[in-house]
């Protein structure tokens, strides 16, 4: 029977992959690629001349039936834009029906940013709880975080650079001001590590270039208050008597432990808020 191989390919350098990929890659019959421009750069630099189609995000539907008929009798190396496949790309669909009609799943280990960046973040590394990337809609990112506000475990995302911004911003509302590490272009030419406070990391990345991952501290206990839904109804309250913002945030901060930073941002950030002159 054939059989699809889950091969994880460099994150950036090239000289990662290792040499069972290599191997398998040139003895498949054919490759399917998230990204066939990014991998045939691999295929080239291993002179393997291996064919390849793509199965990315907008062409998975009209894929999966392809791939699995052919998987009825060759095999098949699945591929993603880089690292691990299956990890937050379409390619779990295809493990998910190969799987369901017993076709065998091997995997191919080696590259895979999340272990990397976990692994040099100098934060705990035991457990982690890994969120894949972040809702691009604030609102769906702010109710993803304040469920994850008590959460023990060390935390892992990616993110966009368009998007880095804000969301540091929404991690110091919400998580309030935790040690971060921010892994940005892993194993490539500017690769860089920065670790520190979220609002180290808010002054830090002014202009945000390249791939992020985040790898964000787990919930300490009462030294690192959460900005909770009954905090901010406390919030709605207080406008509604007509007191001022930064009064509000200073009263809630003396009985929160929040900082009067963190109140005050998400005081304007409440439906309809009024701003104290």
């Amino acid at each position: 029977m054939a059989v699809l191989y889950l091969v994880a390919t460099p994150i950036g350098n090239l000289e990662d992959v290792t040499l069972r990929a290599l191997r398998v890659l040139k003895e498949v019959d054919l490759i399917a690629a998230e990204d066939t421009r990014k991998t045939r750069r691999l295929l080239d630099a291993y002179d393997i001349k291996t064919r390849m189609t793509s199965y990315h995000e907008h062409s998975k539907q009209a894929k999966l039936a392809y791939l699995l008929d052919w998987l009825k009798q060759k095999d098949l190396a699945l591929v993603s834009e880089a690292g691990t496949p299956g990890l937050s790309d379409p390619g779990y669909r295809l493990v998910t029906a190969a799987a369901e009609q017993g076709i065998p799943v091997v995997a191919i280990p080696g590259p895979s940013v999340v272990v990397s960046a976990v692994t040099v973040s100098g934060l705990p590394a035991h457990q982690f709880t890994y969120l894949g990337f972040l809702p691009r809609k604030k609102g769906e990112r702010l109710r993803l975080l304040k469920s994850l506000a008590t959460e023990p475990r060390t935390l892992v995302a990616f993110e966009a650079p368009h998007r880095l911004s804000a969301t540091l911003g929404d991690l110091a509302s919400v998580l309030g001001n935790r040690r971060i590490a921010i892994a940005r272009e892993l194993t490539k030419l500017h690769e860089e590590v920065f670790r520190g406070t979220i609002q180290e990391a808010m002054e830090h990345f002014q202009q945000a270039r390249g791939e992020f991952t985040l790898v964000i501290e787990g919930h300490k206990g009462p030294g690192s208050p959460p900005l909770t839904s009954e905090i901010e109804e406390q919030l709605r309250r207080l406008r509604k008597q007509g007191v001022g913002a930064r009064q509000a945030a200073a009263r809630l901060a003396q009985e929160t432990g929040l900082s009067r930073k963190v109140l005050y941002r998400a005081w304007l950030e409440l439906p309809d808020h009024g701003i104290e002159a």
